[in-house]
């Protein structure tokens, strides 16, 4: 799997990077500042609706409860938290405001749009077009469609087989051109072991990966040069070998392909991100930590630490 993305690495381009990081040119910041509205903000606005009709005033109040008003970004930045922190809420929040492509469908409540004009951005340079929010959702859906293909091809296979047992053992005539492509499939069938004729007539299987490493594949064919990229738990369907590896996929993104990341993680792997700035939604009010102080991450240490001598 190492070599997977290294082969979109020109070592040209890696050098004149690296010449430029000892000139001091420091790595891009696409989006420098998003604020989200504060309690106030949110009620003046209730203040001027009728709020009868509505049971879900969803994204308001899921931030806000957490004083959650700010993010300051860096090249990596990760939002930490459990579940129902907000962190997704957040990210989905700043692909809506920055008009980020997606390609999974995202449900908004009545209010989605209300909340996402309250939120204000500072931008350092324009956001790239090639940029992308990528979610749990739409590496689902690639796995997905690659299992259905794989399926499809499966039927085939077997229809093929019960074709090749036809063609071979079956008399046949030719008696017009009408049974020219018949006698090509006869004669084909009788040259060749089954295998070799299904193979011949079959397309190559895309079955070759696990899901862990067809997630693996889709980060890095999604993530290009040159752009802000949002990751919403990229750590779903990945072992912990390609978590290490997405690390380094993502680190070398950001320091020689003038790449920006937002992440939303509870992964201790991918919390250890070189430089990244962590805050931690499960605080209130949200403050920013060191990944080795953050409470996902002392639990495995704490659990790894009591089996010490077993390993």
């Amino acid at each position: 799997m190492k070599c997977v993305y290294i082969q979109r690495y020109h070592i040209d381009k890696i050098r004149d990077t690296v010449r430029n990081d000892l000139l001091g040119e420091v790595p891009m910041i696409y989006l420098n500042v998003f604020k989200f509205p504060d309690e106030s903000m949110e009620f003046n606005f209730f203040m001027g609706i009728q709020r009868t009709c509505y049971d879900s005033f969803y994204p308001f109040k899921v931030l806000s409860k957490r004083n959650f008003e700010r993010i300051d970004f860096e090249p990596i930045t990760i939002l930490y938290g459990g579940n129902g922190s907000g962190k997704s809420t957040a990210l989905n929040v700043i692909a809506e405001k920055l008009k980020i492509h997606r390609d999974s469908i995202y449900n908004k409540s009545n209010f989605y749009g209300d909340y996402v004009n309250l939120c204000n951005v500072e931008l350092n340079e324009d956001i790239p077009k090639s940029s992308k929010i990528i979610t749990s959702d739409d590496v689902f859906d690639y796995m997905l469609n690659i299992r259905n293909l794989n399926e499809g091809i499966d039927q085939k296979r077997e229809n093929l087989f019960d074709e090749y047992l036809d063609a071979k053992y079956a008399s046949f005539k030719f008696k017009s051109m009408a049974d020219y492509d018949q006698l090509k499939k006869v004669n084909k069938a009788r040259s060749k072991t089954q295998s070799r004729f299904v193979r011949s007539e079959l397309m190559d299987n895309v079955r070759g990966y696990s899901n862990g490493e067809s997630a693996f594949i889709y980060f890095t064919e999604k993530i290009g040069e040159e752009g802000l990229y949002i990751l919403d738990e990229p750590e779903n369907s990945l072992s912990p070998e390609l978590q290490i590896e997405l690390i380094q996929f993502i680190e070398e993104s950001a320091r020689f392909f003038n790449c920006q990341f937002i992440i939303s993680t509870h992964s201790p792997f991918l919390l250890s991100i070189k430089g990244a700035k962590i805050y931690d939604l499960d605080e209130n009010p949200v403050d920013v930590k060191p990944w080795t102080e953050l409470k996902n991450v002392r639990i495995y240490y704490d659990f790894f630490k009591k089996y010490e001598n077993k390993f």
